[in-house]
């Protein structure tokens, strides 16, 4: 689409002094202020479609979905804070349903596994779907909106992957810098905001529905819940099933390789990554991720099998973890320790070799409430169930809390 080509690189708005401010939300729990959390940095415009276009747009990914209204979405770059907590900028995707309606509800999408800047859903509107995803609920009269996680698309530094606290403060502080823009166009936000997530976003989403039903972000809740194929039990499901095959090889090997790179700097697993990854992998396998390269172009410089790529002390270590290894799961192995009070929806395939199944029933075991339920797609694979759920999603979406 002509109008969908992406602008260029943004220029931060922010100086020294400002970067250095306290990140803390705004009191009054209104639009943050200068240096705040959630404040906007700067905003994009990447798409301006009429409805005509936003069918026609749709309708290339042949998503079937309805098409209410026009599009505009936006790249924005907010404030937000880091793994340690300092603090540190963010970018997303904001997309704006063009209505007269002076209120918006709010549907939050997070997208799956990335491992290069450039495939973030705020700056890839073509080899990657989920731009695309994001339209679709603001086509349906929704204010979208896609962080592109910390590390990804405009934010500096590497992506701590699978992080449940950081996708919750990138969500959270997104969520912010949306409601500013939508208050620049005359809309405001309803409080209550539908959550969903594709693979790593479901994790994602999973751990975001939680903070928002437990007050953590303030002056919004959850109105309802539906991740799709999410990496809920990182120790009990995803990495044992990484090292007896029910993952596929070749994913399993990366999901391995991107953690542990991406956890060492916020636990210090390793002091030299040949601790950690076999030769002639250990030499090169931080500079992999480092945000240039595509998941396609790390794997060919990977291993075939785990037990190829880890050192037998860290093949243990993932087995029976301790020490910074518990600390990493444990922190992000929480997001289904909650109980919901509103409805939620798990989605996930039974023939998924990259996020197995028994994630799911792990996590609506954990859930203990009768509000949430898991979807079966039946035997589908990784991609194919997020073509099948979302669209499902949308639907549904519209029954509990109509755009």
């Amino acid at each position: 689409m002509r109008r969908f080509a992406l602008v260029g690189a943004l220029v931060l708005l922010c100086g020294t002094g400002a970067c250095a401010a306290e990140a803390t939300y705004g009191a009054d729990a209104t639009v943050p202020g200068q240096g705040e959390r959630g404040t906007v940095v700067s905003s994009t415009p990447v798409a301006q479609l009429s409805t005509e276009e936003t069918s026609a747009y749709l309708a290339q990914g042949n998503s079937g979905t309805p098409v209410r209204n026009g599009v505009d979405a936006y790249r924005v770059d907010y404030r937000t804070v880091g793994a340690h907590g300092e603090p540190t900028t963010a970018s997303g995707l904001v997309v704006l349903p063009r209505t007269d309606s002076p209120r918006l509800r709010a549907v939050s999408y997070a997208h799956g596994t990335l491992a290069s800047k450039g495939d973030a859903p705020s700056v890839n509107s073509r080899s990657r779907p989920d731009q695309a995803r994001t339209v679709m609920f603001a086509a349906a009269g929704y204010a979208a909106i896609a962080p592109d996680y910390l590390g990804l698309g405009d934010g500096p530094g590497s992506h701590p992957y699978t992080h449940a606290p950081t996708e919750v403060s990138a969500s959270a502080d997104l969520l912010f810098a949306a409601k500013s823009i939508a208050a620049q166009q005359h809309h405001e936000l309803e409080p209550d905001i539908l959550v969903t997530g594709f693979s790593q976003g479901g994790h994602a989403a999973m751990a975001f529905g939680k903070a928002l039903q437990a007050g953590e972000v303030p002056g919004f809740g959850l109105g309802a819940l539906a991740p799709v194929s999410g990496p809920y039990a990182l120790r009990d499901v995803q990495t044992p099933a990484g090292l007896d095959g029910r993952i596929a090889p070749g994913p399993a090997v990366f999901f391995f390789a991107y953690w542990l790179t991406a956890m060492n700097p916020i636990y210090h697993l390793y002091d030299d990554p040949a601790e950690a990854f076999q030769q002639p992998y250990a030499g090169k396998i931080e500079g992999l991720f480092d945000g240039t390269r595509n998941e396609l172009t790390i794997a060919t410089a990977l291993p075939i099998t785990p037990d190829l790529l880890l050192t037998p002390r860290f093949v243990e270590w993932a087995t029976n973890p301790t020490g910074a290894a518990l600390k990493a799961m444990t922190d992000s192995d929480r997001t289904c320790d909650w109980v919901p009070r509103v409805p939620v929806r798990l989605y996930a395939g039974a023939a998924d070799r990259n996020v197995p199944y028994a994630n799911a029933e792990h996590c609506l075991r954990a859930l203990r409430s009768d509000h949430a339920t898991l979807q079966d797609l039946g035997a589908v694979d990784h991609a194919t169930s997020a073509r099948i759920a979302l669209p499902q999603i949308l639907t549904w979406f519209q029954q509990v809390a109509p755009g």
